[in-house]
């Protein structure tokens, strides 16, 4: 094992120093340091119908130091389900949340055993990204997920210290799994398959990881970041603000720390640069699909605007109507699955461009003949929130005719308040699996009523 992850780290690092110098970040920096502490161990092997799951107990690092957090190591679970018959030499990576005063998970999603036999490909689920909960600097106070995240960036905000970002042990934690699928299926045990590539996913805090991820290590072939419509992030939020006049309590945690209020500052700009996706966009060249939700309680549904035009090819949108930042009960893992068998087989994926005209339309011209066409639309009266939780599920659709191979995606403005709309084109991706694919989401009018003044930075509120 020692060899194959000696050559793992050099090629990493070999990596890195394609870029030049003044191009290394400290996220690349972070990543490409060796740590004695990575080690990994099988616990468990299940066997399901088709698929064995080994459960992996994996070690991936040391942050920080035990006087500044209560534990330093990173544990996670790392769940490895492999098809009885692997024909792929390309893995997919699901970055998951968890705790670390959990157990072992008992054996793979249902949704991944079913990806895997169909897709005769390995597929390995990441636990404990961030590791969590963490007590900070003896404060006594437990921090998860946002709250946790949100802590270190006030730290670097406040102090410069580029260790604290916590999407830096968060971005290895991937780097790390990805090194262990390798060794771990190259050996007996794992059943002697070769692993050269991987698409990368995660939801949430672990879709801005897969970003930072596939920014890092060269062996990303493909991301499907999900439920993270935020790249840019200050003009993002800046219209969030402006859009609704407060903050949603789903941003709440960084609304306690005062982050908000750094925005505009040498400091936030500084953060952007190690971890911000956006900041990192000319390197992402492989393919993505960008997995999102129309009811998302964090983030508004036209966000993409922001950031999706300045994103290298190939690049797709799926906004997912009447869904949260959960996307339960969608279609979301077929979509998932449509893009991922098409990156194994090399299936050429659908080629379409659409503008946003001057007259509110949106106009699709699509290079391959889809299946289907819809228009999404729904109206809220009294404000421009489309928010799953204050809002409901009011999205509705209406089939779509082209016209000379154009699709033509239009709206009334309403006499009271907003109309958001999309243009969904369904496609048939390998095996007959349905890939839907959407345009950006259209908000009319396109006014705002508010904005947001940043107190002194550092104060709390805002």
């Amino acid at each position: 094992m020692n060899l194959v992850l000696s050559l793992i780290w050099a090629l990493t690092a070999n990596a890195a120093q394609l870029r030049s110098a003044v191009e290394l970040t400290a996220l690349d920096r972070y990543v490409a340091a060796p740590d004695t502490n990575y080690t990994f161990k099988l616990l468990d092997t299940i066997q399901a119908p088709g698929v064995k799951a080994h459960i992996l107990a994996m070690t991936s690092q040391a942050w920080l130091t035990p006087r500044e957090v209560d534990k330093p190591v990173w544990k996670h679970w790392l769940t490895i389900t492999r098809p009885d018959q692997v024909t792929n030499s390309k893995a997919l990576l699901i970055i998951g949340g968890g705790r670390n005063d959990k157990g072992p998970p008992k054996g793979p999603d249902a949704n991944v055993i079913r990806i895997a036999t169909e897709s005769k490909s390995v597929i390995a689920e990441l636990r404990n990204v961030p590791n969590q909960p963490l007590i900070f600097n003896q404060d006594g106070q437990p921090r998860v997920e946002d709250d946790l995240i949100a802590y270190t960036w006030d730290k670097f905000l406040r102090t410069g210290d580029e260790r604290w970002p916590a999407r830096l042990p968060m971005t290895k934690s991937a780097v790390r799994a990805m090194d262990t699928v390798v060794s771990f299926c190259a050996s007996p045990d794992g059943g002697g398959a070769r692993i050269d590539g991987f698409v990368v996913a995660g939801g949430s805090k672990r879709g801005w990881t897969t970003w930072t991820t596939a920014a890092v290590d060269p062996r990303v072939v493909a991301i499907v970041p999900i439920v993270i419509d935020v790249l840019n992030i200050e003009p993002s939020m800046r219209h969030h603000y402006a859009a609704y006049g407060f903050w949603a309590p789903a941003v709440g945690d960084y609304v306690n720390h005062g982050i908000m209020n750094w925005m505009g500052t040498p400091q936030f700009n500084a953060l952007a640069k190690i971890e911000e996706p956006y900041e990192y966009r000319s390197r992402y060249t492989m393919p993505k699909l960008m997995l999102n939700a129309t009811g998302d309680q964090f983030f508004l549904p036209d966000s993409s605007q922001y950031y999706f035009n300045d994103l290298p090819g190939p690049k797709y949108l799926r906004y997912v109507p009447n869904a949260d930042h959960s996307l339960k009960e969608t279609d979301a893992w077929t979509t998932l699955q449509a893009f991922y068998e098409s990156i194994l087989t090399g299936a050429a994926l659908p080629r379409l461009h659409w503008t946003l005209e001057k007259d509110g339309s949106i106009h699709v011209k699509p290079a391959d003949k889809p299946s289907e066409v819809k228009l999404w639309q729904a109206t809220n009266p009294d404000a421009r929130d489309f928010r799953l939780e204050t809002f409901g599920p009011k999205w509705t659709s209406t089939p779509l005719e082209s016209k000379a191979g154009v699709y033509v995606g239009r709206v009334t403005e309403p006499a009271r308040g907003w109309t958001a709309f999309l243009v969904e084109l369904t496609f048939t991706g390998p095996r007959g699996t349905p890939l839907k694919l959407t345009t950006n989401v259209r908000v009319v009018p396109d006014r705002t009523d508010h904005k947001f003044v940043p107190q002194l930075p550092g104060r709390v509120g805002g």
